[in-house]
């Protein structure tokens, strides 16, 4: 995909503030510090459209970007070690749930994990929420540049294992610093726009 137009519209925390409108939505999300903004940077051409941050857990909105006026990316909060209460936790994680499970136009789930490590436990449990609500998701293996690309296929059985992948669900490895993956990525997510 040829990406011309790109904007950020909204930092959204409840679904009256949500975009009007009909145009298909794609989340992003996983583990804080997986490099989600680094992502959508990438896939999108632009270096500062998504802020990103050496601080895990700077997203703690549904972030909304406009892409080419066709469709939506939509970055949710991270997942994992942020430095926040307990109760800001849950309250993200009600927000996710809600917009996961309620948004129409949501038409499926880019789930980034790290390449260099294992899936963890919360990345296990989104992949088995999402597969459950029958959500569509795509996996993308970040940071893939940090490895040599003789050890990605290895990597990426030890992420599809652990996650106990359906054999259908792609597992890509991708590094923003490179575009490593990127056409690979655009062909998934044009699939879930379909």
């Amino acid at each position: 995909m040829i990406v011309k137009d790109a904007q950020f519209i909204i930092s959204a925390v409840s679904e009256k503030q949500y975009p009007e409108g009909s145009l298909p939505e794609i989340a992003m999300a996983g583990r804080s510090n997986v490099g989600k903004s680094s992502f959508i940077n990438r896939m999108t051409n632009r270096k500062k459209l998504a802020k990103t941050s050496s601080k895990p857990g700077r997203t703690q909105t549904l972030n909304y970007y406009l892409i080419n006026n066709r469709f939506y990316f939509v970055d949710v909060p991270g997942y994992g070690y942020a430095a926040v209460s307990k109760k800001e936790r849950r309250s993200w994680g009600k927000m996710i749930e809600n917009y996961l499970l309620g948004r129409k136009q949501l038409k499926g789930v880019v789930l980034l994990l790290d390449i260099r490590h294992e899936p963890t436990g919360d990345d296990c449990l989104m992949y088995q929420f999402l597969k459950h609500c029958r959500i569509p998701v795509v996996v993308i293996a970040t940071k893939a540049d940090k490895i040599s690309k003789g050890k990605h296929a290895k990597h990426v059985k030890i992420i599809r294992e652990k996650l106990q992948a359906d054999p259908e669900d792609m597992v890509i490895p991708f590094s923003a610093e490179t575009g490593i993956g990127k056409d690979e990525a655009w062909k998934a997510i044009e699939n879930l726009l379909d």
